[in-house]
C-alpha cells in the first residue's frame, strides 16, 4: 500500500505484530493529502477536492483505517494507538528508495528508534482485553468518572471550535492540533465499542436489539467526529508544516486517547510498575524519533558532512 501511494507521489513530482502492517498502509497518505493542500494558492486553479494525488492519499487513509478497526478489535488500546508511529519510518523509507528522497542520518535513526520503542511498547503491553462483553461496556460507559471526562472535553471542544480557532487556529498549530487530538476520546473509544457491540448483533438472543442500538449510537459518534477531525486536518494542513504537525500530533493525539482509554477501559488496571514503565519509555522512544524523522528530514546532515568536519577539526 505504502509503495503504491510513493508511486502516486512520483506522478506529482490478534497479536500486535499481526495488526502491525496497517500502520504501513498510512505510512504516506499524509503526504500525499497535504502536497495539494500545500500548493501556492495562486497556482490552485480548482479546489484540491478535484485533485487526484489528494484523493489517493484520502483512499489510503480510508484503507488505514479499516486495519485500525480490526487492530482496535483484536488488541488492547494501549498497544494499538502507540503503534500508530510505525506508519511513518515505513513512509520515510519507501520514499527513499521509490522516491529516491533523502533520508538523512537522524532520519535513518529515527526509524530505528520507533521500531524499537515498538518492540517495546509490544512486549510491556497489556495481554488481555479489560472490556469483553457487551454488558461490560456498557457499565463502562456509563461511569460517572467517564461521563464527568467527556463533558470536560465537549466544553473544551465548544470553547476551541467556536471562539479560539477562528482567531488563532491559522497562527497557532496547537489550536487545529488540540482539536483533533480531543476528538481522539470519542474516535477510538467509539471504535473498540463498535467492535464489541458488534459481536452480539448477529446473536439471537435479548441483547442483540441493545447491541444493535448500542453499535448504532456508536457509529453516529465516530462518523461525526472523524468528519470533524477530517476538516481540521485539512486545516492545519493548509496552515503549517506537515511535518512539525505530523510530530506534535501523535505525541498529542496518542496521550489523550490513552487519557481516554485508560478511563474507560480501564487497561492500566492489568498492567503492573515494570510493564508501566517499560511502556513510558517505549512511547517516549517512539516520540523521539518521530521528532528526529519528522522535523528534521530536511536537515543536509550525513556522515560525510561529519567526516568533513572532523577532517577541518584536526
Amino acid at each position: 500500500m505504502v509503495g503504491a501511494q510513493c508511486l502516486l507521489r512520483r506522478s506529482d513530482g490478534p497479536p500486535a505484530f499481526a495488526v502491525t502492517p496497517a500502520w504501513g498502509a498510512l505510512g504516506g497518505q499524509d503526504l500525499l493529502t497535504s502536497r495539494p493542500l500545500q500548493w501556492p494558492r495562486q497556482c490552485r486553479s480548482t479546489s484540491y477536492l478535484t485533485d487526484i494525488v489528494w484523493w489517493a492519499g484520502t483512499i489510503a487513509m480510508a484503507v488505514g483505517q479499516i486495519g485500525n478497526f480490526l487492530a482496535y478489535t483484536a488488541v488492547p488500546t494501549v498497544l494499538v494507538t502507540p503503534l500508530g508511529a510505525l506508519g511513518v519510518p515505513f513512509g520515510s523509507i519507501l520514499a527513499s528508495y521509490l522516491l529516491k528522497e533523502k533520508l538523512n542520518i537522524l532520519g535513518k535513526l529515527g526509524c530505528l528508534l520507533s521500531c524499537a520503542g515498538s518492540v517495546v511498547l509490544i512486549i510491556h503491553s497489556p495481554k488481555s482485553e479489560s472490556v469483553t462483553t457487551q454488558a461490560e461496556l456498557e457499565e463502562k460507559l456509563t461511569n460517572p468518572v467517564f461521563v464527568g471526562y467527556l463533558c470536560i472535553v465537549l466544553l473544551m471542544l465548544l470553547l476551541l471550535i467556536f471562539w479560539i480557532a477562528p482567531a488563532h487556529g491559522p497562527t497557532n498549530i496547537m489550536v487545529y492540533i488540540s482539536i483533533c487530538s480531543l476528538l481522539g476520546s470519542f474516535t477510538v473509544p467509539s471504535t473498540k465499542g463498535i467492535g464489541l457491540a458488534a459481536q452480539d448483533i448477529f446473536h439471537n438472543n435479548p441483547s442483540s436489539q441493545r447491541a444493535l442500538c448500542l453499535c448504532l449510537v456508536l457509529l453516529a459518534v465516530l462518523g461525526c467526529s472523524i468528519i470533524v477531525q477530517f476538516r481540521y486536518i485539512n486545516k492545519a494542513l493548509e496552515c503549517f508544516d506537515s511535518s512539525v504537525f505530523g510530530a506534535i500530533y501523535y505525541v498529542v493525539f496518542t496521550t489523550l486517547v490513552l487519557l481516554a482509554s485508560a478511563i474507560l477501559f480501564r487497561e492500566w488496571s492489568n498492567v503492573g510498575l515494570v510493564d508501566f514503565l517499560g511502556m513510558a519509555c517505549g512511547f517516549t522512544t517512539v516520540s523521539v524519533g518521530i521528532v528526529l524523522i519528522q522535523v528534521f528530514k530536511e536537515f543536509n546532515f550525513n556522515l560525510g558532512e561529519m567526516n568533513k568536519s572532523n577532517m577541518k577539526t584536526d
